[in-house]
């Protein structure tokens, strides 16, 4: 090992050596209401902290990174997120760039040596937050946290307000909602439930839950995803009695596309499938739940309050003496607390912060019409643009939507496992990071090309004939 010490030398000198940092080319924009930034990040998790230094490596520099969470608690990580490792392989380098000394493997022999890496199956879920730390640090990104976003205001002149809690509004020309898996819409929360049950009574695997204050107590959850096994194997290492886990599958899921898509190039090529093609992939990619990893599911069940009841959806929920009576086909259980593992939906319609420019946002569904039968929820996300541009549905939406892209779960139907995945981000952040710089150049191309073709300053400065030198 060589610690993070000299790690962070080598990493100077390799920047060095790509040529990062130097003037930036973009043109400045005055405004009556303050300072416009080129570019405004939303979320400063992995995929927010990436794009950044994306675009600080194309020479755009007049940048923030907003975020609603307090310093270091950026993204899932160490919020909702309850999986002990990551899910994917730990050989993925997914925001790098390229550039070795960035590298997650780097990070770790720094401090652990290669031996120390060769022990590792997958990453534990908080060394990956250490490394986002780390990530944020060393490359002095410009983060403001605990910065709300309420609303995105088009103010004309390409330029978008941006309003945030508590806080003077910001001015930028190009906004990356880089708002993670829920930022394209919100967790979905049955009927059943929000009409039965007073809301603490249940939560959703995206909420934080003390489960230390359930201790002895029984929970039940609906659904059997990964997050379910990861919360049942939470609960009861803090002391929660019993967890009952309901699928509504007669079978666990047990098929992950995504391994197959890294392995043979979806995770890169798929923009370039037609728009038949994609709706077909993901017809059947929704199709699987995500399934728990082999170890998450052996040490949920190996616990002896832990219990599985498959082919047992839930037909009924009722609030009774304080507690939570659920009916399936098969049985009735009454709890103490129950969790929703139940996904979410994709729509610009349910994020707050478009809620003024929602009607103007093409969908899938305004777009593409599927020969055989459409996808409720595959026809809700919006179709974007090659650069992850939101695209327009109404006439009027073109110059109001421009400058905005989503770089969140709501761009998989247009653009794959790009944001929504650590698997994706790798080629994905190159894609946004050149549909932003270009939009920013061809906004202005007419300034540019008319003082490049004013351009006069003199390189050369030899002369012929040579003048002799004096005798």
């Amino acid at each position: 090992m060589i610690g993070l010490a000299a790690l962070e030398a080598e990493l100077t000198r390799q920047l060095s050596l790509i040529g990062f940092g130097g003037a930036d080319w973009t043109r400045p924009r005055a405004h009556p209401q303050g300072h416009v930034f080129d570019v405004i990040i939303v979320g400063g998790g992995q995929s927010g902290l990436a794009a950044a230094f994306g675009l600080l490596r194309e020479r755009v520099s007049n940048i923030l990174i907003i975020d609603e969470n307090p310093t270091g608690y950026e993204g899932p990580w160490e919020t909702y997120a309850r999986m002990i490792t990551l899910r994917t392989p730990k050989e993925l380098n997914p925001i790098d760039f390229g550039v070795p000394a960035l590298a997650y493997r780097a990070w770790w022999e720094a401090q652990h040596g290669p031996a120390g890496w060769e022990a590792v199956d997958k990453i534990a879920r908080g060394d990956w937050m250490e490394y986002l730390r780390w990530y944020r640090r060393v490359l002095a990104l410009p983060v403001r946290n605990d910065t709300r976003l309420n609303a995105i205001e088009p103010v004309g002149d390409g330029l978008h307000k941006l309003h945030v809690e508590g806080q003077a509004a910001l001015l930028a020309r190009k906004v990356i909602l880089a708002t993670g898996i829920q930022g394209g819409g919100e967790w979905h929360t049955p009927d059943m439930v929000k009409h039965a049950l007073p809301r603490h009574l249940y939560a959703h695997t995206s909420e934080p839950v003390d489960y230390a204050s359930m201790a002895g107590k029984t929970i039940g959850i609906l659904g059997g995803g990964a997050s379910a096994f990861d919360n049942a194997n939470a609960a009861l290492t803090l002391g929660v009695s019993e967890v009952h886990v309901f699928i509504r599958r007669k079978v666990l899921p047990r098929i992950n596309p995504i391994r197959f898509m890294e392995r043979v190039g979806f995770t890169g090529r798929y923009p370039v499938l037609s728009d038949t093609e994609k709706y077909a992939v993901m017809v059947s990619f929704l199709g699987h739940n995500q399934p728990p990893t082999n170890d998450t599911f052996e040490r949920a069940a190996s616990w002896p309050g832990f219990d599985l009841h498959m082919g047992s959806p839930w037909t009924g929920v009722e609030h009774v003496d304080g507690k939570v009576r659920v009916t399936t086909p098969n049985s009735t259980h009454d709890f103490d607390f129950v969790l929703l593992s139940t996904g979410l939906v994709s729509d610009p319609a349910l994020r707050p912060e478009l809620a003024g420019l929602s009607r103007h946002i093409a969908r899938w569904a305004d777009r593409f019409a599927p020969a055989g039968e459409r996808n409720a929820l595959i026809d809700a996300h919006p179709y974007l643009g090659p650069g992850f541009e939101l695209l327009p549905r109404t006439p009027e939406g073109e110059a109001l939507l421009h400058g905005l892209f989503a770089f969140n779960y709501s761009a998989l139907i247009s653009l794959g496992l790009s944001a929504s995945a650590l698997s994706g981000l790798q080629t994905a952040l190159p894609r946004l990071v050149r549909g932003v710089t270009d939009q920013l150049f061809l906004d202005d191309r007419d300034m540019l090309i008319a003082d490049l073709i004013a351009y006069d300053e003199a390189e050369f400065v030899g002369e012929w004939p040579r003048r002799e030198a004096a005798a």
